[in-house]
C-alpha cells in the first residue's frame, strides 16, 4: 500500500531538512582549523536523500549547492553498492565536481535500520593542496600544477578512518595539521546530518519522509514550470571579455544566449572562448551550478533549491570552451568567468523581465592573499575575497560592499582576526567613492582595503572586470573597475591586477579598490536630495555629483539648484 504524506507533514519536513543543514554548517565551521572555513565561510553543506536529490541546504557560497550532488552521483557510480553505514568518501576532481583542487567535497551515506536513505556532504576549501605555490597559484598553465587530484576514494570504512589516506594528504599540503583539521569538520558536519535527520525519521518513519521529499520535489518542478511560462517568449544575447587568464593571453570572450518558449529556459554557452592556457578553465558541472544560481536569483528566488528545482532548464556548453574544461587544462581560478556569465544572464532576464532589471555587479572574487612558508617564523596563509559594488534595480540603488554573487555568504576576514593571527595590518577598509554607476538608481560602491606587511612574507592577487567592469541598464553608466596599487619601503610603485606568490620585505603597503556596480536610468533623472545624500554618506565626491549627476554640492553639502541641471 502506498504511503502518502499531508501538506502539513511536507511543510514539517521541507523546514527540518533545513534546519540540519544549518546545524551541518554551524559545526563545520565551529569545528575548521582554517580562518577561510571559520571566518571566511569558503562552504558549503547539503542533506540529500538516497538518489542524491537535493533537500536541505544552509547559508555558504551558493555556487556549490548546485554541484554537490553530482559528488554523491560519482560517489554511488564508482562504488555502487559498496557504500556502508559509517563510510565517507572524498573528491576534488576540477572535471567532475567542477571547481578547483582546494575545493575537496565530503560525502557520508546516512542509513536507517541498515537502508540508505540519504547523504550529508560538506565542501569546503582547503587553504593549500600541494600545488607549485602555497595558497593558490595564480599562473598555472594545466592541472598538474594546481595540487593533489582525487577522484572519489573512501577515506573512512565503517566508521574507522583508513590511515594509508590520512598520512598521503599529510605528504601532499604544506600545512598538515590544518589540512587533517579542516577534514574532521566536514566529517563532523556529516555525522550531525545524520544524526539530526534521525530525529525526523524516529517521529514520521522512512515511508512517510520520502513521501514528503517526493511532495517538496514536485512542487518545486510545478512552481518552475509556473514562472517560466509566466515570462514572454523570445531569444536574448549577451557577450563580454575577461582581462586575461593569468598568463597574459586576451581577449577571453564570455558569450549567453537564452531563450525561452513556453515553460522552458534554455542557456547556450557556444561563441565563449575555448579552452585557455591559464587557470580560468570551469568545469561544466560547476558552470551549470551558477547558470542554476543565476536562474534562482530571478526566478522564485525565495523558495529553497530541491531536487525538483531547475528542470525547466537546459545547458549547452559546448565540447571546446571554457567553460567546459578537460583535461589537462589548468581550473585554479574556474570562478572568474562564472561571476561574469551570471551578469550576463541577469542582463538577459532583465530585458525579458524589465519589472526585475538589475545592472552588473563587479562580478569577481578580487582575492587578496598573503602567506609564508618560512619554518622558523611559521607557516600561514591568510587568502580572502572582496566585497565590491552591485547593480542597481529598476525600484532600488545597488548595494555598496558586498561579496560577488557566486560567493554568497563567503566574507572576508574581519581586520581584528587578520592583525591577532597574522603579521599584516589591515590599514584601511572603507566605501571606495565615485566607483558605483551613475544612474536613476546609483549602483553600489566597490571598497578600499589597505594591508602593510609587518614581517617579510609573500603576496599574491587576482582581481578581475576592468575590460568589462560592472554595466548599466536602461540609460544608467558603467561602475568603476578594480585598481591595485604596491607601494615598497622604498617608496616604489607598481599597478598591476594580476599577480603570481612574490615575496615582499616588510612595511610593503598593499591597496586594493574593488568596482562599483553598475548605475539603472538616466542619471539626470536621480532626484536633487538622493544626490545630496550620497555626498553626505560618502558613496560620492561633490565634483563627482556635479560631473556624473549635474548636480552643484555647495562647500556647506547643500543642494545650488540654480547652478544644477533640471532634473528629468
Amino acid at each position: 500500500m502506498s504511503v502518502t504524506a499531508d501538506p502539513i507533514t511536507t511543510e514539517v519536513v521541507r523546514n527540518f531538512v533545513i534546519s540540519c543543514a544549518e546545524d551541518m554548517n554551524a559545526s563545520l565551521w565551529r569545528s575548521a582549523h582554517s580562518s577561510v572555513i571559520y571566518e571566511g565561510k569558503d562552504s558549503a553543506v547539503a542533506l540529500m536523500d538516497e538518489h542524491g536529490n537535493m533537500l536541505g541546504q544552509s547559508t555558504g557560497v551558493p555556487l556549490f549547492i548546485g554541484a554537490i550532488d553530482a559528488c554523491v552521483h560519482h560517489v554511488k557510480a564508482y562504488y555502487g553498492d559498496d557504500i556502508h553505514e559509517g563510510d565517507v568518501f572524498i573528491m576534488n576532481d576540477s572535471y567532475l565536481q567542477g571547481t578547483h583542487l582546494h575545493d575537496v567535497t565530503a560525502i557520508g551515506g546516512i542509513f536507517r535500520d541498515g537502508e540508505l536513505v540519504g547523504f550529508g556532504a560538506a565542501r569546503a576549501h582547503w587553504g593549500d593542496i600541494g600545488a607549485i605555490d602555497p595558497g593558490s597559484t595564480m599562473q598555472s598553465t594545466d592541472i598538474y600544477q594546481e595540487g593533489l587530484r582525487i577522484g572519489p576514494t573512501r577515506i573512512i570504512a565503517r566508521g574507522k578512518p583508513i590511515r594509508e589516506w590520512y598520512d598521503h594528504l599529510r605528504l601532499n599540503t604544506r600545512i598538515k595539521d590544518a589540512t587533517i583539521g579542516d577534514l574532521g569538520a566536514q566529517i563532523a558536519a556529516i555525522r550531525t546530518g545524520e544524526r539530526r535527520l534521525g530525529q525526523l525519521l524516529d517521529r514520521i518513519g522512512v515511508r512517510v519522509y520520502r513521501a514528503a521529499c517526493q511532495n517538496i520535489f514536485n512542487q518545486s518542478r510545478r512552481m518552475d514550470r509556473e514562472a517560466i511560462a509566466a515570462i514572454k517568449d523570445g531569444t536574448w544575447n549577451r557577450h563580454g571579455y575577461l582581462d586575461d587568464d593569468g598568463t597574459g593571453k586576451t581577449p577571453i570572450r564570455v558569450e549567453l544566449t537564452l531563450t525561452i518558449k513556453g515553460e522552458a529556459l534554455t542557456v547556450d554557452l557556444t561563441g565563449s572562448s575555448g579552452p585557455v592556457p591559464g587557470s580560468v578553465n570551469c568545469g561544466a558541472k560547476q558552470t551549470e551550478s551558477l547558470l542554476r544560481l543565476a536562474y534562482k536569483t530571478m526566478i522564485n528566488p525565495d523558495r529553497a533549491i530541491t531536487g525538483g528545482s531547475f528542470e525547466t532548464m537546459t545547458v549547452i556548453i559546448p565540447d571546446s570552451c571554457m567553460f567546459n574544461a578537460q583535461e589537462p587544462s589548468a581550473c585554479e581560478w574556474y570562478f572568474t568567468g562564472l561571476g561574469l556569465l551570471a551578469d550576463l544572464f541577469i542582463s538577459c532576464m532583465s530585458e525579458a523581465m524589465p519589472e526585475r532589471s538589475t545592472a552588473a555587479h563587479y562580478g569577481d572574487s578580487m582575492v587578496a592573499g598573503f602567506f609564508s612558508v618560512d619554518k622558523t617564523r611559521g607557516q600561514w596563509i591568510a587568502l580572502e575575497p572582496t566585497a565590491g559594488g552591485w547593480g542597481g534595480r529598476r525600484d532600488s540603488d545597488g548595494e555598496s560592499a558586498l561579496i560577488n554573487l557566486v560567493n554568497g555568504g563567503f566574507r572576508n576576514i574581519p581586520a581584528e582576526v587578520y592583525e591577532t593571527k597574522f603579521p599584516v595590518r589591515l590599514e584601511e577598509f572603507a566605501i571606495r567613492k565615485d566607483s558605483g554607476g551613475p544612474g536613476r538608481h546609483r549602483g553600489g560602491c566597490g571598497v578600499v582595503r589597505r594591508y602593510q606587511t609587518l614581517e617579510p612574507c609573500y603576496a599574491a592577487l587576482w582581481f578581475e572586470r576592468s575590460k568589462t567592469p560592472a554595466w548599466g541598464l536602461n540609460g544608467g553608466k558603467d561602475g568603476a573597475g578594480p585598481y591595485i596599487e604596491i607601494t615598497l619601503p622604498d617608496g616604489t610603485k607598481e599597478h598591476l591586477l594580476k599577480m603570481r606568490a612574490r615575496s615582499f620585505p616588510a612595511g610593503t603597503i598593499v591597496e586594493t579598490m574593488t568596482g562599483g556596480g553598475g548605475g539603472n536610468g538616466d542619471p539626470k533623472a536621480r532626484p536633487f536630495d538622493e544626490v545630496l545624500s550620497d555626498v553626505r554618506q560618502g558613496y560620492l565626491t561633490r565634483k563627482a555629483a556635479w560631473t556624473q549627476y549635474g548636480v552643484k554640492i555647495t562647500a556647506k553639502l547643500t543642494v545650488d539648484v540654480a547652478a544644477s541641471e533640471p532634473r528629468q
